[in-house]
């Protein structure tokens, strides 16, 4: 059914918790490819206007590259160490909703596995929902897991 299985990590514990509903589908569907990708986003600053400022900014973009290559990568030996599935890394840098579904597009993925930070309200509209977008414009499904801790548990029915 799935042939490859794509999974979003932002560098968080709360994106991570989508790795073991990774595992429970690769291993029941037999799917041979596990793609772990990982956006960097762009850093938008003033300072790098000023001469000082650029080199800085520099440093900091490819800080920032660094770190998320050797975050990717672990993730993906930890995956294989803990689950016996080869997983690939892939790094991708823009914003995080296009570059998903643009790697999907290009890729043949056929299925999306991540987490939602369980953002409402303001901070919904100031960060807005990487989840909510993918799921809203993907073209193959997409299984959004709500972490524990992530909502508040209410009586109230839905």
């Amino acid at each position: 059914m799935y042939k490859k299985i794509l999974a979003p990590l932002d560098g968080s514990e709360l994106a991570e918790c989508a790795l073991e509903h990774v595992n429970a589908i690769a291993t029941g569907c037999k799917v041979p490819e596990i793609i772990l990708f990982r956006v960097v986003e762009p850093i938008y600053s003033g300072a790098a206007a000023l001469p000082e400022g650029a080199m800085m900014y520099a440093e900091l973009i490819e800080q920032s590259q660094k770190d998320a290559e050797l975050y990717i990568a672990s993730i993906a030996d930890k995956f294989k160490q803990k689950y016996n599935i080869p997983a690939k890394s892939v790094l991708a840098n823009g914003n995080a909703a296009e570059e998903i579904l643009e790697y999907v597009k290009k890729n043949d993925v056929d299925l999306i596995i991540m987490t939602t930070h369980g953002r409402s309200g303001v901070s919904r509209f100031l960060f807005g929902s990487v989840a909510d977008k993918v799921s809203r414009h993907s073209a193959v499904p997409v299984l959004i897991i709500s972490p524990p801790g992530c909502r508040i548990a209410t009586d109230q029915p839905v």
